[in-house]
């Protein structure tokens, strides 16, 4: 049977055919739908995790019991899971166990972009680099063997175009795999220094064994064409070259890392010119000129931005250079806050009382955005507070009355409570507002530890985040409604003014959970004075026109914030 599938989907199903039986994953663009597919499931225990250092623990922990595992994560995610990662390289594994990871080259929704090849050096694992939905379904089955074969987690690497594109996929039926015995070994899983020397010496010889078998795996291969010219790749590039470059000889490689140096002396040695063709940084390129092996590839393409199939005919085989997308007719679509989202209220009054605001990473970041432009910094999940706190032991208590740290209920679950603890514990002053929109909204809506529901949608215990704040001995916590700008102005003002630490929860769900009354706004336009109030709060279903302001009846969903702040009265519901 064939079904058209995502990449991600893909994954999911590979990793039902090859009988994993734990899953945990915390939600992140371009990976997010991997363990929502899981969850489709039922034979595969699935979760979301708080973060993505818990959900590797619990693979690991997994797979020592003797349950093929997996993690997934987004690539910023796995700094985050590097700590037990890097240590289960050395402790190995029993059953199988990969870690996939979604990098974003263009940085499509994310804030640098690293290349997960460099973890897997750093890390001693192997990284396999699927090129469609088969190869993901596949590698998913042939990653498991080789951490089952080697005694080694194993990355899966994917990148946004093979995350999010779909192509055709041969399904297989459930493999018969069953759980290995756990056998107690001490000097293997426990990592102190005396037990994890001995274990280097088995990463070292591993990493060797395992590079020397690249040069016979299957998943790396050669496909000759003109042997005047050759190009390594891999990856989503892979498919580019292909198109950019059809009579080229090719060297697909499906092993990331460690890669198989006889193959590739074997294919350069056979081609006239050699290019390296890859998304991101320079790591077979690097990698073979250090063998002496004459190559080119990132002084044409550069580092930055994703390789198309137009910029490799450009660069490598001298066609037109692509303009970029406002000279190809391609509208640029911004992001924006969602009409009726409850963080517009909040970053409204942030930017009045002009408070310097550290952000973090989620829906909220958004209000950086003009109009509102309530954002000074954001740097990573759970910075916010730390930042913010940093910039009061460096500034003093005049400085933390004027600055706030933001962030939502999942990035606070996900490492925001470390970060308030150690404010409480160090005695910092200071203001933390929690956007709490009861889910993790950038990602898709997914649920956490605050929301009251698992990945299935079934009750959970929900965290008390006040009860959570109290038991630090956080004094004053209080919650407000964004939508009520009198009362969160108030409260601001109120909480900014202490000599000591306050968490304000600005609770509202998402706009796109609780449906508004939905009834349109209108404007009446012998009232309105075309003052412009009602544009700061940038909603997108609010534009100007030359009689005065006109509202979008298909994307208002009657929040009636901009109702709030007219000073003419001129915007009600409809019918009122």
């Amino acid at each position: 049977m064939k079904k058209l599938m995502l990449g991600n989907e893909a994954i999911a199903r590979g990793a039902y055919e090859a009988r994993v039986r734990v899953s945990s994953a915390y939600p992140g663009t371009p990976s997010t739908e991997i363990n929502e597919c899981v969850a489709g499931y039922p034979e595969i225990y699935c979760e979301w995790a708080p973060n993505e250092k818990v959900a590797v623990e619990v693979a690991i922990g997994a797979s020592v019991a003797g349950a093929r595992s997996m993690a997934c994560m987004k690539h910023v995610g796995l700094n985050v899971a590097a700590d037990p990662y890097y240590t289960a390289a050395y402790t190995g594994v029993n059953a199988g166990m990969v870690v996939i990871v979604a990098d974003d080259p263009g940085m499509h929704s994310s804030q640098n972009e690293q290349d997960t090849r460099m973890h897997a050096k750093a890390s001693h694992t192997p990284c396999l680099d699927p090129s469609d939905s088969q190869e993901c379904k596949d590698f998913m089955r042939t990653a498991l063997e080789i951490s089952e074969e080697y005694d080694t987690p194993v990355i899966l690497r994917l990148t946004t175009r093979i995350a999010h594109a779909r192509t055709i996929v041969e399904l297989g039926e459930r493999r018969e795999v069953g759980l290995r015995p756990y056998v107690r070994d001490v000097k293997k899983y426990v990592s102190m220094p005396a037990n994890m020397k001995g274990r280097h010496i088995v990463v070292e010889d591993r990493e060797r064994r395992l590079a020397e078998a690249a040069n016979e795996l299957g998943i790396n291969r050669i496909e000759w064409g003109d042997r005047g010219i050759g190009v390594i790749t891999s990856g989503a590039a892979y498919n580019y070259v292909k198109e950019a470059m059809p009579n080229a000889s090719v060297l697909k490689l499906g092993l990331a890392y460690p890669l198989p140096r006889k193959l590739i002396e074997e294919f350069a040695s056979q081609v006239t010119e050699l290019f390296v063709v890859e998304d991101m940084e320079p790591f077979y390129e690097e990698t073979i000129k250090s063998w002496g092996i004459a190559c080119s590839g990132k002084d044409k393409t550069g580092v930055q931005g994703e390789l198309f199939a137009r910029r490799i005919a450009a660069k490598f085989m001298g066609a037109p250079e692509p303009g970029p997308m406002e000279t190809q007719g391609i509208p640029v679509r911004p992001p924006v806050l969602c009409p009726g989202c409850p963080h517009r209220g909040l970053y409204y009054i942030l930017g009045k009382l002009k408070l310097t605001v550290c952000s973090d990473i989620g829906c909220y970041t958004l209000g950086a955005l003009p109009p509102l432009a309530g954002v000074d910094t954001c740097v990573c999940m759970g910075a916010s507070i730390g930042m913010a706190h940093g910039m009061e032991k460096a500034r003093g208590v005049e400085q933390a009355k004027c600055t706030v740290a933001v962030l939502g209920d999942s990035t606070f679950c996900h490492s925001g409570i470390t970060g308030l603890l150690n404010v409480m514990y160090n005695r910092s002053a200071g203001t933390v507002i929690i956007a709490d929109n009861s889910i993790t909204g950038m990602t898709g809506h997914q649920h956490n530890p605050s929301t009251g529901f698992d990945i299935h949608g079934n009750a959970a215990p929900q965290l008390d985040l006040i009860k959570l704040c109290e038991s630090m001995g956080v004094k004053h916590v209080v919650t407000v409604d964004p939508y009520d700008l009198a009362e969160l102005e108030r409260v601001l003002r109120e909480e900014t003014a202490r000599d000591e630490l306050s968490v304000i929860i600005s609770r509202r769900p998402c706009a796109l959970i609780v449906k508004q009354p939905n009834v349109p706004y209108v404007c009446d336009l012998e009232k309105c004075r075309r003052c412009g109030m009602c544009m700061k709060i940038g909603c997108p279903a609010i534009r100007r026109t030359e009689s005065g302001v006109e509202v979008d009846a298909t994307q208002c969903v009657g929040c009636g914030l901009c109702a709030t702040i007219c000073p003419f009265n001129a915007l009600s519901a409809k019918g009122e």
